[in-house]
């Protein structure tokens, strides 16, 4: 595991902003360790519990890409060698906690270059992906208006999710004339079981907080002036036990996730490879962007 958060680490670092990162870590070190350091888009700080929060910031939508994927890589791969953090609360800024990739902007042409490894090799965001469900410190996330799509294969990378009841949850990929990702193939049935996970992904439907509480998906749902409280809490109880104990406990109850999660990913982005070629995806993501229902061909 520790190899594939070191290669990750290696290409963000690559990075412009890597000075950034790097003066922020050192300077707040000497600080009191209340600021951890800023990675790319996400912000890290450590509160004296033991509670590290780790907040993504690309308000209103908090759009993902392999940039933000490896941010959080780094981040979490940092605290997992802090001993002042043995929890984390990954959290977004702004209205949604993540609203999937930027769909709509690819509809208008804007389609950013394929990424590459330091060496030039291709790079994908599902190998960022792997390395991130490699970390081994626990998280909780705290989860306000959109997890949808990539969205919400993010939010099912941590232990637990605290959400609102104003949350909106969706697999909305074959909306899109697309198969999921990031994961879910292995994430979401271990979540919510096989039979609802089928049925989310197949149908695509959003919902919303007090639904997702039923079925498994959110482990607690409070008001949303609430949240971050709540999912704070909850990662402070987990600091609060022997940090020894809870990384073996959790190694055992994980077991070979990440190994699991390459081989779905392996999986899911041949199968998004082979759609990505059909009218039926083209016709997804042009009725998406023009917010009108699809009508899809089977071709």
């Amino acid at each position: 595991m520790e190899e594939i958060i070191e290669r990750a680490t290696r290409v963000v670092t690559s990075g412009a902003w890597l000075p950034q990162v790097a003066r922020s870590v050192r300077r707040t070190y000497g600080a009191g360790m209340s600021e951890f350091g800023t990675f790319g888009d996400v912000h890290v700080a450590i509160d004296d519990d033991h509670v590290a929060t780790a907040e993504i910031r690309r308000p209103p939508n908090n759009f993902f890409d392999l940039d933000l994927i490896d941010s959080l890589v780094v981040a979490f791969g940092a605290l997992d060698g802090e001993p002042t953090a043995r929890a984390i609360v990954l959290r977004s800024e702004g209205k949604h906690f993540c609203a999937g990739a930027n769909f709509a902007g690819r509809a208008r042409g804007e389609e950013p270059p394929p990424p590459t490894n330091p060496d030039g090799s291709p790079r994908h965001l599902y190998d960022a992906a792997v390395a991130l469900f490699a970390t081994r410190t626990p998280v909780v996330a705290a989860v306000q208006g959109a997890a949808v799509g990539g969205g919400l294969g993010l939010a099912c990378m941590p232990d637990f999710r605290v959400a609102a009841p104003e949350a909106r949850f969706a697999a909305n990929f074959a909306r899109l004339g697309f198969h999921h990702g990031f994961g879910l193939t292995v994430t979401l049935p271990g979540v919510v079981g096989q039979q609802k996970a089928l049925e989310l992904l197949y149908t695509g439907r959003r919902i919303k907080g007090d639904e997702a509480a039923e079925i498994g998906l959110v482990d607690k749902l409070v008001p949303l002036d609430q949240l971050q409280s709540a999912a704070h809490e909850l990662a402070a109880e987990i600091a609060a036990s022997a940090p020894l104990a809870v990384t073996s406990i959790r190694e055992t109850m994980r077991g070979d996730l990440s190994a699991r999660i390459r081989t779905a990913t392996d999986r899911e982005l041949i199968e998004q490879d082979k759609l990505q070629q059909t009218d039926d995806w083209r016709e997804g993501v042009k009725a998406m962007a023009e917010r009108r229902t699809p009508d899809f061909q089977a071709r």
